[in-house]
């Protein structure tokens, strides 16, 4: 193993033991109690099966295994279209071993892509939230053994995951649906949205390409969230090896489907071979996560879905830890908005299998942990599933002189397309922020220029469309974080950004919101905490202030004067939120109870006992008398700590 994600690992289990033991106790309680249904009466076990056959009833009346089915399928969502099938198909296999699935519920899921720039994307991060409370329910019946989660995207399988831990003494696979085949090429995508930006060409044109790319059922193909989040669950040993990528409506995912369904039967309370997820969710799966994330580049909304889903096993990761693993973790892989292929592509150079065997080379990973497939450590996830006739097997992923089949899209360890991760902690007087270099060249990681600030992304796209950007500047958009407004994705910015950045003007972004996969080749400071509405030194930046970026040195710096900025307004308490209309209002209560982004930037899942951390250590406070401003660069970190 290498030395530095021991070290980080050590340190994050130290950090947690306390929050750690009383999560654990918790689920070895439950553990404790047996299987669900002996501990109902009769009148609630009627209630429970009253709806299935006689034959079902019967063997729900004894000891027979009872897999939850907790879906996030709706018919308007390419990426979730395909669960429609899955129940049919779990039902079927596990009957074929003798057990009974029933659909315990169904939890909401929204599409990040539908509501880019529109009031309903305020609602997203907090969906994650609003999932794993559904979970819960879902499976608060007490009528299972085991269970099985079927979702993809962005807040959805983060927030599975955060209910599942909630009943982390059950069996559990992740079950994905797969990626829509490949359609109009990346590149040409992002041609025409940035000529679009410039008013050089209509609607209609956009629309076109738009329907070109995202054109069939499946998750979207670009290396955004929602396929961070099956690279993820492979990582950690939650799907079944090579599971991810793998094309819906295809014999081999439903090959797969009924193999996750089967195969979680195995591990069931009182079997030779039980595997509760609260147990195979520990340090190592978690880091497993974050080196997988950093490898690949992958989206920055898991600087905060990571954080939380640790937080609900009793797990305390701190950006640092993202840092300093980012710096020993090779990037592996070049996919859009990386770079111009997508995750087919990826899948079909060796995908998952290869990635997984050379970080596992280079001892990056932790071959220890307990996965969900039949060969317990993850060694077995360096292997792709095919059809030998109709039976379902893996074999390992075989190239020649250890490459992938295509070195532009795909590297071993020994041949990185850059020797560190692609993200970064940021740290100085504005607070604490992540950036995603992995797509930003190196010329544009440090950055410093006037700020030029907006309280909302269509004033920064009203700015531009006017002409008034065509300059050197750092663009502050502000009040965008958790307590503000739920901490939207701001992707309408990319486009004009990179339009001015083509045309040779050194520009950059500081924000308390997010940007997710799609922060590219523009130098981006996003999740910065504290926010500005909960007294962050961003709701005193005015146009003029000079902002310093330096992605290679970690800083994040306001290069002004302590008198100037303790004689400012504070703009917090005159700014008029907009809190209401599309269902807004109705997660007013999470807003004012968000935890800060470096935290997860939720309200639920966080399982500490009264006076235990809940705070891992560096995590930033609030600003309220600004006590010490410098413009001296904070002193670069130790590349081996």
């Amino acid at each position: 193993m290498h030395p530095t994600v021991v070290a980080v690992t050590d340190r994050i289990r130290e950090r947690s033991r306390e929050t750690r033991r009383c999560y654990l106790d918790r689920i070895r309680a439950a553990e404790a109690a047996g299987p669900s249904r002996r501990m109902l009466s009769c009148g609630n076990l009627a209630h429970g099966y009253a709806a299935c056959g006689a034959a079902e009833k019967q063997a729900l009346a004894g000891d027979v295994t009872n897999v939850a089915i907790v879906s996030a399928y709706n018919d308007m969502l390419s990426a979730h279209q395909p669960f429609e099938r899955f129940p049919a198909l779990i039902r079927e296999a596990v009957a074929e071993r003798g057990a009974v699935a029933q659909f315990a519920g169904g939890v909401p899921a929204m599409c990040d892509g539908v509501t880019q720039g529109q009031p309903g994307m305020e609602l997203s991060l907090f969906s994650r939230d609003t999932i794993a409370m559904a979970t819960a329910i879902a499976l608060s019946h007490n009528m299972f053994d085991a269970a099985l989660y079927l979702g993809v995207c962005d807040k959805i399988v983060p927030g599975l995951l955060i209910g599942a831990l909630s009943f982390g003494h059950l069996p559990a696979l992740f079950v994905p649906a797969g990626p829509m085949p490949s359609g109009i090429s990346n590149d040409e995508k992002a041609r025409v949205r940035q000529l679009f930006a410039e008013g050089k060409v209509g609607r209609e044109e956009l629309l076109r390409v738009e329907s070109e790319s995202y054109h069939s059922p499946g998750t979207c193909t670009f290396y955004g969230t929602a396929n961070s989040n099956q690279m993820l669950m492979e990582m950690m040993g939650l799907h079944l090896p090579g599971t991810s990528f793998i094309n819906p409506n295809t014999p081999l995912r439903d090959a797969l489907t009924k193999a996750a369904a089967q195969q979680v039967l195995k591990f069931t309370y009182g079997g030779n071979d039980y595997r509760p997820l609260g147990e195979l969710v520990d340090e190592r799966a978690i880091v497993n996560g974050v080196i997988g994330l950093l490898a690949t580049g992958g989206s920055t909304n898991h600087t905060l879905h990571i954080v939380a889903m640790a937080r609900a096993a009793g797990i305390l990761l701190d950006w640092r830890d993202f840092d300093e693993l980012s710096r020993v973790t090779p990037l592996l892989t070049r996919v859009y908005p990386s770079g111009s292929a997508d995750v087919n592509h990826f899948h079909a150079a060796g995908g998952m299998a290869f990635l997984i065997g050379t970080l596992l080379d280079g001892g990056l990973l932790h071959e220890d942990i307990i996965t969900v497939a039949d060969q317990r450590g993850l060694r077995g996830y360096a292997c792709e599933p095919f059809l030998d006739g109709e039976r379902l097997t893996w074999r390992p992923f075989k190239a020649a002189d250890g490459q992938s089949l295509d070195s532009s899209v795909l590297r071993p360890g020994s041949d990185p397309f850059s020797p560190e991760g692609g993200l970064r902690l940021l740290e100085g007087n504005l607070g604490r922020a992540v950036v995603k270099v992995s797509a930003v060249k190196p010329e544009h990681r440090v950055i410093e220029a006037p700020a030029v600030v907006f309280n909302d992304q269509h004033e920064l796209i009203e700015a531009f469309q006017a002409g008034a950007l065509d300059r050197d500047f750092v663009a502050v958009v502000r009040f965008q974080g958790p307590k503000a407004n739920g901490m939207p994705e701001l992707h309408q910015l990319t486009p004009p950004l990179g339009v001015l950045q083509d045309r040779g003007h050194r520009v950059a972004l500081v924000t308390d919101g997010r940007m997710s996969g799609a922060s590219g080749k523009v130098l981006a400071a996003i999740h910065v905490t504290p926010e500005a509405i909960d007294g962050g030194l961003l709701a005193r930046v005015q146009n003029g202030d000079r902002i310093r970026i330096d992605a290679e040195r970690g800083e994040l710096m306001l290069l002004e004067e302590l008198t100037h900025l303790n004689t400012r307004l504070n703009v917090v308490g005159s700014r008029e939120p907009a809190d209401h209309g599309m269902g807004r209002e109705l997660f007013s209560i999470f807003r004012h109870h968000a935890l800060p982004a470096d935290q997860g930037g939720g309200v639920v899942g966080t399982l500490a006992e009264p006076g235990l951390p809940l705070v891992a250590e560096g995590a930033a406070g609030a600003v309220g008398e600004v006590e010490h401003i410098t413009a001296t660069p904070i002193p670069a970190r130790d590349q081996d700590a």
